[in-house]
């Protein structure tokens, strides 16, 4: 068995902007393995957040031995980047050879479409209204913020989109008492969720605040050795499979998440269809998908995942799976 690892660049529609910065295209690792003849293939979006490289995952990567299976996997690399795209490239190995579907061979029921989440960039307040505006149709909007002013943003956005569902990410970039400030405005703007709105280091602040709209952790969880620790501090869970290390831990921590108590999201990197396919299947269910990667994309891979007014829809066997 061979392990193949390339980069390749996505270009964005328009420049996606964070609390972190701005960038204008997408750089993943796709990993391909191949034996007897038959090819899965899988891909990573390594994160500057959790310090890692397109440069040190492939180190990882190129680390393992050729037999890896997805057992042994499990303890040979730690959860992120590079443990997902090599464990979803198994699964996509293992289904082909079996002539099977992944759910199928996970004992999953067959995967519907999901609703999912369309992010508006961080800006200026005349322009998040405008784009909510554009994209007011939608029925779930999902908004970047994480600045000290973003009382405008909320309300212009609220006003550009009337009707829509609306969910915040602050991507780590309040304080306590800035949230504390915000959390009523959340409410009253009929936002649904607020995912990590301080830092994950800083996160225990939460424990003494009013949460009138359900926190949402993302930085602070990785994979069910995180649970533990948010236990007072937040409501729900996102999960994505660059932290979980993939689908076999993501399908893990969400039966664990939910048997805890808490609600599950699931989320994505800004990626290709590839690597939203077998996030598709842990969004099933879900109170929350955002797995839009593929909307932001000027190009994307070859049978990419369909959406439509029904959602996101589960991957053709050409894409993966």
């Amino acid at each position: 068995m061979g392990i193949e690892v390339t980069r390749d660049v996505f270009r964005l529609a328009e420049a996606f902007t964070i609390s972190r910065g701005s960038r204008t295209e997408a750089k993943v690792l796709t990993v391909r393995i191949t034996r007897d003849g038959v090819t899965g293939q899988g891909e990573c979006v390594p994160y500057a957040r959790y310090d890692e490289t397109l440069d040190s995952v492939t180190g990882q990567i190129a680390g393992l031995p050729d037999g890896i299976t997805r057992t042994a996997l499990q303890e040979a690399l730690p959860a992120g980047a590079a443990r997902n795209a090599v464990d979803c490239a198994l699964w996509d190995l293992e289904a082909k050879a079996a002539g099977k579907r992944v759910w199928e061979l996970a004992g999953l029921p067959a995967p519907g479409p999901e609703i999912t989440a369309y992010t508006l960039s961080l800006g200026a307040p005349e322009d998040m209204e405008a784009a909510a505006r554009r994209h007011a149709h939608r029925p779930l909007l999902k908004i970047k913020l994480g600045t000290p002013d973003d009382m405008p943003r909320l309300e212009a956005v609220r006003r550009g989109a009337p009707e829509a569902r609306i969910i915040v990410d602050a991507n780590e970039g309040w304080s306590a008492p800035v949230y504390a400030e915000l959390a009523p405005h959340l409410q009253r703007l009929g936002v649904a969720l607020v995912e990590q709105p301080l830092p994950a280091g800083e996160d225990e602040a939460l424990r003494g605040l009013d949460r009138p709209v359900p926190i949402c952790a993302d930085e602070s969880c990785h994979d069910r050795a995180s649970l533990p620790g948010l236990a007072g501090k937040y409501d729900m869970v996102n999960i994505k499979l660059d932290k979980t290390g993939g689908l076999t831990e993501a399908l893990a921590l969400r039966a664990a998440a939910r048997e805890a108590g808490y609600g599950v999201m699931v989320g994505c990197m800004v990626g290709s269809s590839l690597a939203m396919a077998p996030a598709v299947l842990v969004a099933q269910g879900a109170a929350v998908t955002d797995l839009d990667g593929p909307l932001l994309l000027a190009e994307d891979r070859d049978a990419p995942l369909r959406f439509d007014a029904d959602g996101v829809h589960p991957p053709a066997p050409a894409l993966w799976g």
